[in-house]
């Protein structure tokens, strides 16, 4: 088991967050139900004052924002750093919190990730500085991932609600009708590979944040958590449409055995021997920065669906912005958090090509009339806004995500280069994230 993501739990002292659930481990009242709250007048005096906070972020649009909270508030200066992204941020903010020193004042957290920094009160419950009152600004998905119990660990910074990108050119050279259904898709791929074997309906190698959209899409819920109790189980009738299909897919080789975010597979998306991809409403931008010579092949569509009529969603990827516990200027840190996930910076990150989680942006005119040059001037943001509107709410996060995610390669992603079963993967996933969650203190029924 890698190191690492064992001192992600046992750094934070998960024990000591069992034992003492009201008290914030790192000795800090901070970031507790019982914090006092913070009212605008104490944040408006602290901004008045001035002073810096530092950000731990990857996002590229926040240094602009920064730029233009710095100019409104002349006194305060924001410290942006880059500590990486994935699994090397999550190690960085852990060593620093264990180590209680270095914690930025506000941090960039997956949604998939934020749960377990809720659960060890690494990082400040908002409805402290108002932050409830919020709730209505934002599509359904993405705030119900900042959520935990009667806390809210962050405000929502991006989504993205899925769509099916597809490309048109393909489709139309081989007469294929875009598929409203997932049965549809695997008879499309089936009429593309036929057709031309060089082709594919899309690129797989076995994917956990893919897996578990598609799986949150289907209706199943693999994950129940109450505070430190766990249950996991893939054998609803959710998991098993997903299995079903997509095992298909797999038997009959119809995706490509290509890895995403590698040459070969931005190769594949621009010669079009990869013909669809079924992701979140963040990925126009890196079409057309990095799929160029395809520009004004793909198109966006609805994702296709379970069940025939449905319309139903899935989230897939996204971001929030939390305030470490053992942070400092909290006042100044949530100012700044609220003016970039729900003030004027938003618009500064839309402009520079973030999708928002924030309605008013979704349902603007504006935005949802952007014409898309590379999607051959398609309105795609009305299909991503309907998306979101479309996503359950009731989906859930194991506490220790990031290790679970860790493993699928070495449990589900069997499936694609043995005679493993995606049932057979799913069910080893299980049991060995079940391991993990028990030796880190959880009770995890399975």
């Amino acid at each position: 088991m890698p190191k690492h993501f064992r001192r992600l739990l046992r750094g934070t002292g998960l024990v000591c967050a069992l034992a003492l659930a009201a008290t914030a481990c790192g000795g800090s009242d901070n970031g507790n139900s019982d914090q006092k709250q913070v009212s605008s007048a104490d944040i408006d005096a602290a901004l008045k004052k001035g002073g810096t906070i530092t950000v731990w972020a990857w996002e590229p649009t926040l240094k602009q924002v920064a730029a233009d909270f710095e100019k409104e508030h002349p006194g305060v200066r924001v410290k942006l750093v880059n500590s990486g992204t994935n699994n090397d941020a999550y190690t960085a903010l852990q060593n620093a919190v264990s180590a209680k020193k270095g914690v930025p004042d506000v941090a960039q957290i997956e949604y998939y990730a934020l749960s377990q920094y809720a659960l060890t009160k690494s990082v400040t419950d908002l409805k402290a500085y108002g932050a409830d009152k919020l709730a209505d600004s934002y599509s359904p998905g993405p705030w119900n991932s900042v959520r935990s119990g009667d806390g809210i660990y962050a405000l929502p910074m991006d989504s993205g609600p899925m769509a099916l990108f597809y490309n048109k050119k393909v489709f139309d050279t081989y007469k294929i009708a875009v598929p409203t259904t997932w049965d549809e898709y695997v008879e499309a791929a089936r009429t593309l590979h036929k057709a031309n074997p060089k082709a594919y309906i899309t690129s797989d190698i076995g994917d956990a944040g893919m897996t578990t959209s598609l799986l949150w899409q289907a209706g199943s819920r693999p994950y129940k958590v109450d505070g430190t109790n766990v249950g996991i189980d893939f054998s609803d009738a959710g998991a098993k449409q997903y299995t079903d299909t997509w095992q298909k897919l797999i038997d009959e080789k119809l995706v490509a055995p290509v890895k995403g975010w590698t040459d070969d597979w931005y190769k594949g998306l621009g010669d079009g021997t990869i013909a669809t991809l079924p992701t979140g409403a963040w990925m126009p931008a890196n079409f057309a920065s990095g799929v160029q010579d395809a520009s004004g092949d793909w198109r966006v569509a609805p994702l296709p669906q379970w069940t025939k009529g449905a319309t139903a969603s899935a989230e897939n990827g996204g971001s929030s912005l939390a305030l470490p516990t053992l942070g400092k200027n909290k006042e100044l840190a949530y100012a700044f958090v609220e003016y970039a996930n729900s003030g004027k910076g938003v618009q500064t990150r839309v402009k520079g090509g973030a999708f928002p989680a924030t309605t008013a942006d979704l349902n603007s005119e504006a935005f949802q009339n952007t014409e898309f040059p590379y999607f051959g001037g398609q309105k795609a943001n009305k299909v991503f806004a309907e998306s979101a509107k479309n996503v359950p709410t009731d989906w859930t996060y194991l506490p220790f995500q990031v290790y679970a995610n860790s493993i699928f390669n070495d449990t589900v992603g069997k499936a694609y280069v043995s005679g493993t079963k995606l049932t057979q993967g799913l069910k080893a996933w299980q049991d060995a994230s079940a391991t993990y969650g028990t030796e880190q203190g959880f009770t995890v029924q399975k």
